[in-house]
């Protein structure tokens, strides 16, 4: 097992149909392999911190998900609960369609109200949703979150229909520059793409096959 790499991984469980049993399956493989972090749909979160509160491994959520058009005060709220309720980092769905209009302002604005409401309490994502994007776009789109404060920016959701590719790895490390995270999520599923998101610039990987992923060679 690769133990350097689980230190990258976010254990995700994130599908509608997510049963409980299936959250007690993703805890119990965190505490094995030590992962980063679970990430998991609000609702979760308490059941996660009550049986991850005595260990290292992060509990993280998703804010807006998956689409990012929910009314800022809706993510703030759900930031403000999750983090209530034991959450140590919220990644957020930006409003891709104000950023499509190119009303940077109520973009950033967006963002900077979870990551205020997160402050000093949580870490920020923000999940930006590169497969709708254009490279112009997600350059705006890490401008704006790096203006805002926030802690990473992150590829994707998976529900978009594309995930992450080393190619916007590297712009966005690029266009962030070396002191912001960044996470690479969706369709991240196996040793060698991992290596090669965390060579191009990731700092942390979301994925549902982070077992698959530390026990391959």
């Amino acid at each position: 097992m690769n133990k350097e790499l689980a230190k990258y991984i976010d254990h995700t469980a994130l599908k509608p149909d997510t049963t409980k049993e299936t959250i007690k399956q993703i805890v119990d493989e965190a505490r094995e392999y030590e992962f980063a972090s679970v990430c998991v749909n609000p609702y979760w979160v308490p059941f996660c911190y009550e049986n991850l509160k005595d260990t290292s491994i992060k509990i993280c959520t998703v804010i807006g998900f998956p689409l990012g058009a929910t009314s800022t005060a809706s993510k703030v709220f759900e930031t403000e609960q999750a983090i209530k309720d034991g959450a140590t980092e919220v990644d957020m769905v930006i409003n891709v369609g104000e950023l499509k209009s190119k009303n940077d302002e109520a973009v950033q604005a967006d963002i900077k109200s979870v990551v205020s409401a997160a402050k000093d309490r949580a870490l920020t994502k923000v999940i930006i949703e590169t497969s709708l994007l254009s490279n112009d776009e997600k350059i705006r789109a890490c401008k704006l979150a790096k203006e805002a404060g926030a802690d990473f920016v992150k590829t994707s959701t998976g529900f978009s229909g594309g995930g992450a590719t080393v190619e916007d790895i590297k712009l966005m490390r690029q266009t962030v520059g070396s002191e912001m995270g960044i996470k690479a999520s969706g369709g991240v599923r196996d040793n060698k793409s991992t290596i090669e998101m965390i060579d191009a610039g990731a700092t942390r990987i979301g994925a549902s096959s982070g077992i698959e992923i530390v026990k391959e060679n």
